[in-house]
Protein backbone atom coordinates (compact mmCIF):
# COMPACT_ATOMS: atom_id res chain seq x y z
CA UNK A 1 0.00 0.00 0.00
CA UNK A 2 2.42 2.57 -1.38
CA UNK A 3 0.76 5.64 -0.75
CA UNK A 4 -1.78 5.03 2.19
CA UNK A 5 -1.55 7.43 4.97
CA UNK A 6 0.19 6.89 8.06
CA UNK A 7 -2.97 6.79 9.46
CA UNK A 8 -6.54 7.22 9.07
CA UNK A 9 -9.60 8.03 11.55
CA UNK A 10 -12.67 5.40 10.63
CA UNK A 11 -15.28 8.06 11.12
CA UNK A 12 -13.80 9.87 8.41
CA UNK A 13 -13.76 6.53 6.09
CA UNK A 14 -17.72 6.16 6.50
CA UNK A 15 -19.11 7.40 3.26
CA UNK A 16 -16.29 7.62 0.72
CA UNK A 17 -16.40 6.16 -2.43
CA UNK A 18 -14.55 2.71 -2.95
CA UNK A 19 -12.83 2.57 -7.00
CA UNK A 20 -11.24 -0.57 -8.50
CA UNK A 21 -7.98 -0.06 -10.39
CA UNK A 22 -9.50 1.19 -13.88
CA UNK A 23 -11.49 4.19 -11.13
CA UNK A 24 -14.74 3.07 -11.63
CA UNK A 25 -16.66 3.54 -8.40
CA UNK A 26 -17.82 0.22 -7.17
CA UNK A 27 -19.65 1.28 -3.42
CA UNK A 28 -18.93 3.54 -0.10
CA UNK A 29 -17.51 2.74 2.69
CA UNK A 30 -19.83 1.66 5.78
CA UNK A 31 -17.72 0.45 8.32
CA UNK A 32 -14.69 -1.24 9.09
CA UNK A 33 -14.30 -4.93 10.65
CA UNK A 34 -11.58 -5.41 13.75
CA UNK A 35 -10.83 -8.30 15.55
CA UNK A 36 -10.32 -7.12 19.65
CA UNK A 37 -9.12 -10.53 21.08
CA UNK A 38 -7.91 -9.59 24.35
CA UNK A 39 -6.39 -6.20 25.74
CA UNK A 40 -2.62 -7.41 25.35
CA UNK A 41 -3.12 -7.85 21.55
CA UNK A 42 -3.59 -5.23 19.29
CA UNK A 43 -6.50 -5.28 17.57
CA UNK A 44 -6.37 -5.93 13.29
CA UNK A 45 -8.87 -4.47 10.74
CA UNK A 46 -9.74 -7.39 8.84
CA UNK A 47 -11.52 -5.75 6.32
CA UNK A 48 -13.98 -2.92 5.19
CA UNK A 49 -18.65 -3.15 4.98
CA UNK A 50 -18.76 -1.61 1.58
CA UNK A 51 -22.68 -1.03 0.28
CA UNK A 52 -22.86 -1.54 -3.64
CA UNK A 53 -25.40 -1.66 -6.16
CA UNK A 54 -28.68 -2.78 -4.78
CA UNK A 55 -27.55 -1.53 -1.13
CA UNK A 56 -26.04 -4.95 -0.64
CA UNK A 57 -23.10 -4.79 2.34
CA UNK A 58 -20.23 -6.94 1.57
CA UNK A 59 -17.12 -8.02 3.21
CA UNK A 60 -14.19 -5.84 1.49
CA UNK A 61 -10.88 -8.08 2.84
CA UNK A 62 -7.78 -5.16 3.93
CA UNK A 63 -5.71 -7.24 1.83
CA UNK A 64 -8.40 -6.05 -1.05
CA UNK A 65 -7.29 -2.71 -0.24
CA UNK A 66 -4.57 -0.79 -2.50
CA UNK A 67 -5.16 2.52 -1.26
CA UNK A 68 -6.96 4.89 0.89
CA UNK A 69 -6.52 8.62 0.69
CA UNK A 70 -8.73 11.65 1.96
CA UNK A 71 -11.34 11.17 -0.12
CA UNK A 72 -11.29 7.58 -1.36
CA UNK A 73 -10.85 4.48 -1.12
CA UNK A 74 -9.09 2.06 -4.35
CA UNK A 75 -9.06 -1.80 -4.28
CA UNK A 76 -8.20 -4.34 -6.95
CA UNK A 77 -11.03 -4.67 -8.24
CA UNK A 78 -11.33 -8.69 -7.14
CA UNK A 79 -14.52 -8.90 -4.75
CA UNK A 80 -16.50 -10.89 -3.13
CA UNK A 81 -20.34 -9.87 -3.78
CA UNK A 82 -21.67 -12.29 -1.45
CA UNK A 83 -23.54 -10.02 1.29
CA UNK A 84 -21.88 -9.70 4.74
CA UNK A 85 -22.58 -11.60 7.66
CA UNK A 86 -20.85 -10.59 10.51
CA UNK A 87 -18.85 -13.71 12.88
CA UNK A 88 -18.86 -13.77 16.74
CA UNK A 89 -15.40 -13.09 17.01
CA UNK A 90 -15.72 -9.37 14.74
CA UNK A 91 -16.68 -6.20 15.87
CA UNK A 92 -17.60 -3.29 13.81
CA UNK A 93 -16.27 -0.24 14.19
CA UNK A 94 -18.90 2.14 14.24
CA UNK A 95 -21.81 -0.18 14.82
CA UNK A 96 -20.75 -1.61 18.26
CA UNK A 97 -17.30 0.04 19.48
CA UNK A 98 -18.40 3.61 19.23
CA UNK A 99 -20.10 4.76 22.70
CA UNK A 100 -18.12 2.08 24.62
CA UNK A 101 -17.12 3.19 27.90
CA UNK A 102 -13.28 2.16 28.26
CA UNK A 103 -10.89 3.71 31.04
CA UNK A 104 -7.38 5.17 30.73
CA UNK A 105 -5.41 3.93 33.79
CA UNK A 106 -2.44 6.57 33.36
CA UNK A 107 -5.26 9.31 34.05
CA UNK A 108 -8.02 7.46 35.59
CA UNK A 109 -10.03 9.09 32.99
CA UNK A 110 -12.92 6.95 32.55
CA UNK A 111 -14.80 8.53 28.95
CA UNK A 112 -16.27 6.78 25.41
CA UNK A 113 -15.38 5.91 22.64
CA UNK A 114 -15.68 8.47 19.77
CA UNK A 115 -13.80 7.49 17.21
CA UNK A 116 -10.70 4.81 16.44
CA UNK A 117 -7.55 5.79 14.32
CA UNK A 118 -6.00 2.45 12.23
CA UNK A 119 -2.82 2.16 10.32
CA UNK A 120 -0.40 -0.51 8.84
CA UNK A 121 2.23 -2.22 10.79
CA UNK A 122 5.61 -3.03 9.64
CA UNK A 123 3.98 -6.56 8.54
CA UNK A 124 1.29 -4.72 6.54
CA UNK A 125 -1.41 -5.59 8.13
CA UNK A 126 -3.86 -2.82 9.30
CA UNK A 127 -3.75 -2.32 12.73
CA UNK A 128 -6.28 -0.18 15.60
CA UNK A 129 -3.45 2.12 16.76
CA UNK A 130 -5.22 4.91 18.68
CA UNK A 131 -8.27 5.45 20.36
CA UNK A 132 -10.15 9.11 20.28
CA UNK A 133 -12.00 9.50 24.24
CA UNK A 134 -14.72 11.70 25.28
CA UNK A 135 -14.06 12.10 29.19
CA UNK A 136 -17.27 11.76 31.19
CA UNK A 137 -18.63 15.18 33.05
CA UNK A 138 -17.43 14.58 36.23
CA UNK A 139 -19.20 14.81 39.21
CA UNK A 140 -17.29 16.47 41.67
CA UNK A 141 -15.64 19.97 41.70
CA UNK A 142 -11.88 19.39 41.21
CA UNK A 143 -12.25 18.12 37.51
CA UNK A 144 -14.86 20.68 36.53
CA UNK A 145 -12.96 22.27 33.79
CA UNK A 146 -12.16 19.14 32.08
CA UNK A 147 -15.87 18.40 31.28
CA UNK A 148 -16.07 16.57 28.11
CA UNK A 149 -12.55 16.93 27.83
CA UNK A 150 -11.40 14.42 24.29
CA UNK A 151 -8.00 12.49 25.20
CA UNK A 152 -6.36 10.38 21.52
CA UNK A 153 -3.92 7.52 23.23
CA UNK A 154 -2.40 4.85 22.25
CA UNK A 155 -4.80 1.59 21.73
CA UNK A 156 -2.44 0.04 24.75
CA UNK A 157 -3.68 3.03 27.25
CA UNK A 158 -6.66 1.98 26.73
CA UNK A 159 -8.90 -0.91 29.26
CA UNK A 160 -12.51 -1.55 28.17
CA UNK A 161 -11.69 -2.03 24.05
CA UNK A 162 -12.68 -5.89 24.19
CA UNK A 163 -15.45 -5.92 27.05
CA UNK A 164 -18.65 -6.00 25.28
CA UNK A 165 -21.31 -3.58 27.79
CA UNK A 166 -24.63 -4.28 28.11
CA UNK A 167 -25.76 -1.28 28.16
CA UNK A 168 -23.96 0.48 25.80
CA UNK A 169 -24.76 4.10 24.75
CA UNK A 170 -25.32 5.47 21.60
CA UNK A 171 -24.10 9.02 21.21
CA UNK A 172 -21.43 8.68 18.95
CA UNK A 173 -23.21 6.26 16.93
CA UNK A 174 -26.28 8.60 16.69
CA UNK A 175 -24.05 11.34 15.49
CA UNK A 176 -22.89 9.19 12.25
CA UNK A 177 -26.32 8.14 11.34
CA UNK A 178 -27.60 11.29 11.39
CA UNK A 179 -24.54 12.34 8.53
CA UNK A 180 -26.37 9.39 6.57
CA UNK A 181 -29.24 8.90 3.96
CA UNK A 182 -32.02 7.36 5.50
CA UNK A 183 -31.90 4.33 3.36
CA UNK A 184 -28.03 4.26 4.18
CA UNK A 185 -29.06 4.34 8.06
CA UNK A 186 -31.49 1.59 7.99
CA UNK A 187 -29.31 -0.72 6.27
CA UNK A 188 -26.25 0.18 9.39
CA UNK A 189 -29.35 -0.09 11.64
CA UNK A 190 -30.20 -4.00 10.30
CA UNK A 191 -27.00 -5.26 10.46
CA UNK A 192 -26.91 -3.84 14.10
CA UNK A 193 -26.65 -6.97 17.11
CA UNK A 194 -30.27 -6.98 18.63
CA UNK A 195 -28.79 -5.21 22.12
CA UNK A 196 -26.97 -2.82 19.54
CA UNK A 197 -30.26 -2.21 17.66
CA UNK A 198 -32.50 -1.32 20.96
CA UNK A 199 -30.17 1.29 22.12
CA UNK A 200 -29.92 3.73 18.56
CA UNK A 201 -33.59 3.35 18.28
CA UNK A 202 -33.97 4.59 21.99
CA UNK A 203 -31.58 7.30 20.96
CA UNK A 204 -33.12 8.60 17.58
CA UNK A 205 -35.61 11.26 17.82
CA UNK A 206 -38.80 10.43 16.34
CA UNK A 207 -39.11 12.04 13.46
CA UNK A 208 -34.86 10.75 11.87
CA UNK A 209 -36.21 6.70 13.25
CA UNK A 210 -39.20 7.33 10.96
CA UNK A 211 -37.18 8.37 8.24
CA UNK A 212 -35.40 5.06 8.65
CA UNK A 213 -38.47 3.16 9.26
CA UNK A 214 -39.83 3.83 5.67
CA UNK A 215 -36.43 2.30 4.26
CA UNK A 216 -36.49 -0.78 6.31
CA UNK A 217 -38.00 -4.00 5.37
CA UNK A 218 -41.46 -5.04 7.01
CA UNK A 219 -40.30 -7.50 9.25
CA UNK A 220 -37.81 -4.93 10.45
CA UNK A 221 -40.46 -2.37 11.10
CA UNK A 222 -42.92 -4.41 13.00
CA UNK A 223 -39.92 -5.73 15.57
CA UNK A 224 -38.86 -2.04 15.94
CA UNK A 225 -42.48 -0.71 16.51
CA UNK A 226 -43.15 -3.83 18.80
CA UNK A 227 -40.34 -3.11 21.14
CA UNK A 228 -41.75 1.06 21.29
CA UNK A 229 -44.06 1.89 23.86
CA UNK A 230 -47.88 2.25 22.70
CA UNK A 231 -47.45 6.52 22.80
CA UNK A 232 -43.89 6.28 20.93
CA UNK A 233 -44.92 4.05 18.52
CA UNK A 234 -48.33 6.50 17.39
CA UNK A 235 -45.72 9.51 17.45
CA UNK A 236 -43.27 7.86 15.07
CA UNK A 237 -46.28 6.49 12.44
CA UNK A 238 -47.27 10.31 12.53
CA UNK A 239 -43.91 11.68 11.52
CA UNK A 240 -43.96 9.05 8.50
CA UNK A 241 -45.76 9.47 5.30
CA UNK A 242 -49.07 8.47 5.44
CA UNK A 243 -48.77 5.93 2.92
CA UNK A 244 -45.95 3.88 4.46
CA UNK A 245 -47.71 4.48 8.27
CA UNK A 246 -50.75 2.52 6.68
CA UNK A 247 -48.55 -0.44 5.20
CA UNK A 248 -46.79 -0.64 8.52
CA UNK A 249 -49.96 -0.36 10.49
CA UNK A 250 -51.58 -3.28 7.95
CA UNK A 251 -48.95 -5.33 9.34
CA UNK A 252 -49.32 -5.69 12.51
CA UNK A 253 -52.09 -7.48 14.84
CA UNK A 254 -55.13 -5.62 14.45
CA UNK A 255 -55.51 -5.06 18.24
CA UNK A 256 -52.37 -3.71 18.22
CA UNK A 257 -53.16 -1.75 14.67
CA UNK A 258 -56.23 -0.39 16.41
CA UNK A 259 -54.52 1.07 20.06
CA UNK A 260 -52.13 2.63 17.65
CA UNK A 261 -54.78 4.69 15.05
CA UNK A 262 -56.00 5.34 18.81
CA UNK A 263 -53.47 7.34 19.75
CA UNK A 264 -52.39 9.04 16.60
CA UNK A 265 -53.75 12.36 15.95
CA UNK A 266 -57.38 12.31 14.95
CA UNK A 267 -56.20 13.82 11.08
CA UNK A 268 -53.05 11.75 10.83
CA UNK A 269 -55.31 8.69 11.88
CA UNK A 270 -57.80 10.01 9.17
CA UNK A 271 -55.47 10.08 6.55
CA UNK A 272 -53.85 6.12 7.23
CA UNK A 273 -57.56 4.75 8.15
CA UNK A 274 -58.58 6.33 4.26
CA UNK A 275 -55.57 4.34 2.66
CA UNK A 276 -56.15 1.52 4.60
CA UNK A 277 -59.72 1.20 3.63
CA UNK A 278 -58.55 0.72 -0.11
CA UNK A 279 -57.89 -2.85 -1.74
CA UNK A 280 -54.33 -3.82 -1.65
CA UNK A 281 -51.97 -3.52 -4.64
CA UNK A 282 -54.26 -0.52 -5.50
CA UNK A 283 -53.56 3.06 -6.70
CA UNK A 284 -56.06 3.52 -3.80
CA UNK A 285 -53.49 1.73 -1.63
CA UNK A 286 -50.36 3.10 -2.55
CA UNK A 287 -51.00 6.91 -3.62
CA UNK A 288 -49.69 9.83 -0.94
CA UNK A 289 -52.62 11.83 0.37
CA UNK A 290 -50.40 14.29 0.83
CA UNK A 291 -48.68 15.92 -2.40
CA UNK A 292 -48.85 19.71 -3.06
CA UNK A 293 -52.06 21.29 -3.50
CA UNK A 294 -52.85 24.89 -4.62
CA UNK A 295 -55.87 27.06 -5.45
CA UNK A 296 -56.38 27.74 -8.63
CA UNK A 297 -55.71 31.90 -7.33
CA UNK A 298 -52.28 30.52 -6.37
CA UNK A 299 -49.21 32.52 -8.06
CA UNK A 300 -46.19 30.47 -9.73
CA UNK A 301 -44.00 31.88 -6.84
CA UNK A 302 -46.43 29.98 -4.64
CA UNK A 303 -45.96 26.83 -6.39
CA UNK A 304 -42.22 27.65 -6.80
CA UNK A 305 -42.07 28.28 -2.99
CA UNK A 306 -44.17 24.72 -2.12
CA UNK A 307 -41.99 22.48 -4.14
CA UNK A 308 -38.99 23.43 -2.77
CA UNK A 309 -39.89 21.93 0.68
CA UNK A 310 -36.24 19.26 1.28
CA UNK A 311 -39.11 16.95 2.76
CA UNK A 312 -40.38 16.27 -0.88
CA UNK A 313 -39.42 13.60 -2.55
CA UNK A 314 -38.30 14.37 -6.33
CA UNK A 315 -41.35 12.86 -7.67
CA UNK A 316 -43.80 14.79 -5.46
CA UNK A 317 -42.13 18.06 -6.11
CA UNK A 318 -42.41 17.50 -9.94
CA UNK A 319 -46.02 18.20 -10.27
CA UNK A 320 -48.37 20.93 -8.53
CA UNK A 321 -52.10 19.81 -8.48
CA UNK A 322 -54.41 22.68 -8.71
CA UNK A 323 -58.16 22.25 -7.17
CA UNK A 324 -60.80 23.94 -5.59
CA UNK A 325 -61.46 23.96 -2.14
CA UNK A 326 -61.12 21.96 -0.09
CA UNK A 327 -57.54 21.69 -0.40
CA UNK A 328 -56.76 18.72 1.87
CA UNK A 329 -57.61 15.20 0.46
CA UNK A 330 -60.23 15.11 -0.51
CA UNK A 331 -60.49 18.24 -2.02
CA UNK A 332 -63.04 19.94 -4.40
CA UNK A 333 -62.93 20.10 -7.82
CA UNK A 334 -59.97 18.75 -9.79
CA UNK A 335 -58.57 21.07 -11.93
CA UNK A 336 -55.52 19.42 -13.56
CA UNK A 337 -51.92 19.78 -12.90
CA UNK A 338 -48.99 22.11 -13.43
CA UNK A 339 -45.54 20.96 -14.33
CA UNK A 340 -42.90 22.30 -12.24
CA UNK A 341 -40.28 22.61 -15.50
CA UNK A 342 -43.21 24.65 -17.19
CA UNK A 343 -43.99 26.86 -14.09
CA UNK A 344 -39.50 27.36 -14.10
CA UNK A 345 -40.45 29.16 -17.36
CA UNK A 346 -43.05 31.34 -16.05
CA UNK A 347 -43.23 34.71 -14.71
CA UNK A 348 -43.21 34.62 -10.87
CA UNK A 349 -46.51 36.63 -10.61
CA UNK A 350 -48.16 35.03 -13.03
CA UNK A 351 -51.27 32.49 -11.74
CA UNK A 352 -50.50 28.89 -11.73
CA UNK A 353 -53.35 28.42 -13.72
CA UNK A 354 -52.23 29.78 -16.44
CA UNK A 355 -49.81 27.58 -16.64
CA UNK A 356 -52.10 24.83 -16.38
CA UNK A 357 -51.71 20.95 -17.83
CA UNK A 358 -55.64 20.18 -17.90
CA UNK A 359 -55.25 16.81 -20.73
CA UNK A 360 -53.12 14.44 -18.17
CA UNK A 361 -55.75 11.60 -17.50
CA UNK A 362 -56.10 10.80 -13.82
CA UNK A 363 -55.80 7.31 -12.06
CA UNK A 364 -59.19 6.00 -10.23
CA UNK A 365 -58.38 4.81 -6.79
CA UNK A 366 -59.65 0.98 -7.82
CA UNK A 367 -56.33 0.88 -10.31
CA UNK A 368 -54.00 -2.05 -10.21
CA UNK A 369 -50.58 -1.43 -10.33
CA UNK A 370 -50.36 -3.00 -13.34
CA UNK A 371 -53.07 -0.31 -14.54
CA UNK A 372 -51.07 2.41 -12.43
CA UNK A 373 -47.38 1.25 -14.33
CA UNK A 374 -48.93 1.22 -17.58
CA UNK A 375 -50.20 4.73 -17.54
CA UNK A 376 -47.20 6.39 -15.64
CA UNK A 377 -44.85 5.12 -18.68
CA UNK A 378 -47.59 5.59 -21.47
CA UNK A 379 -47.21 9.59 -20.36
CA UNK A 380 -43.44 9.29 -19.49
CA UNK A 381 -44.65 10.45 -15.99
CA UNK A 382 -43.07 10.55 -12.38
CA UNK A 383 -46.65 11.08 -10.59
CA UNK A 384 -50.18 10.77 -11.64
CA UNK A 385 -53.26 12.08 -9.77
CA UNK A 386 -55.88 9.73 -8.19
CA UNK A 387 -58.88 11.43 -8.39
CA UNK A 388 -62.67 9.80 -7.50
CA UNK A 389 -65.95 9.26 -9.65
CA UNK A 390 -66.90 12.94 -8.81
CA UNK A 391 -64.00 14.68 -9.73
CA UNK A 392 -62.36 15.17 -6.11
CA UNK A 393 -58.52 14.39 -5.88
CA UNK A 394 -57.44 11.40 -3.47
CA UNK A 395 -53.64 11.95 -3.91
CA UNK A 396 -50.67 11.58 -5.86
CA UNK A 397 -49.45 7.88 -7.00
CA UNK A 398 -45.70 8.24 -7.44
CA UNK A 399 -43.23 6.18 -9.29
CA UNK A 400 -41.04 5.48 -5.77
CA UNK A 401 -44.68 4.35 -4.60
CA UNK A 402 -45.20 1.96 -7.65
CA UNK A 403 -41.39 0.75 -7.08
CA UNK A 404 -42.25 -0.18 -3.28
CA UNK A 405 -44.97 -2.39 -4.02
CA UNK A 406 -43.90 -3.95 -7.53
CA UNK A 407 -39.90 -5.15 -6.68
CA UNK A 408 -40.33 -8.62 -4.73
CA UNK A 409 -40.97 -9.06 -1.15
CA UNK A 410 -37.64 -8.35 1.01
CA UNK A 411 -36.00 -6.80 -2.02
CA UNK A 412 -34.01 -4.93 0.44
CA UNK A 413 -32.15 -7.78 1.23
CA UNK A 414 -32.30 -10.83 -1.11
CA UNK A 415 -28.70 -11.48 -1.37
CA UNK A 416 -28.02 -14.76 0.43
CA UNK A 417 -25.21 -14.74 2.87
CA UNK A 418 -22.36 -17.17 2.41
CA UNK A 419 -19.56 -18.13 4.05
CA UNK A 420 -17.04 -18.08 1.04
CA UNK A 421 -15.50 -14.25 1.49
CA UNK A 422 -12.64 -15.28 -0.94
CA UNK A 423 -15.02 -15.68 -3.52
CA UNK A 424 -14.21 -13.02 -6.15
CA UNK A 425 -15.58 -10.78 -9.25
CA UNK A 426 -13.95 -8.99 -11.07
Amino acid sequence: MSTAPARVFVARLVGLPIFDPVGEQVGKVRDLVVAVRTEVHQPRVLGMVAEVFGRRRIFVPMTRVTNIDSGQVYTTGLLNMRRFEQRPSETLVIGQMLDRTVRIPSTGVTGTVYDVGIEQARNRDWVVSRVAVKEHASKGLRRRSNRGQTHVVEWRDVEGLSRREEAQGATHLIAALNEMRPADAANMIHDLPPERRSAVVAALDDERLADVLEELSEEDQVEILANLDSERAADVLEEMSPDDAADLIADLPPETAATLLELMEPEEAEDVRRLMSYAEETAGAMMTPEPVILGPDATVADALAHVRNPELTPALAALVYVCRPPLETPTGKFLGVAHIQRLLREPPSSLVAGALDDTMASLRPEASIDGVAAHLATYNLVAAPVVDENGHLLGAVTVDDLLDHMLPEGWRDRARPGDDREEVTG
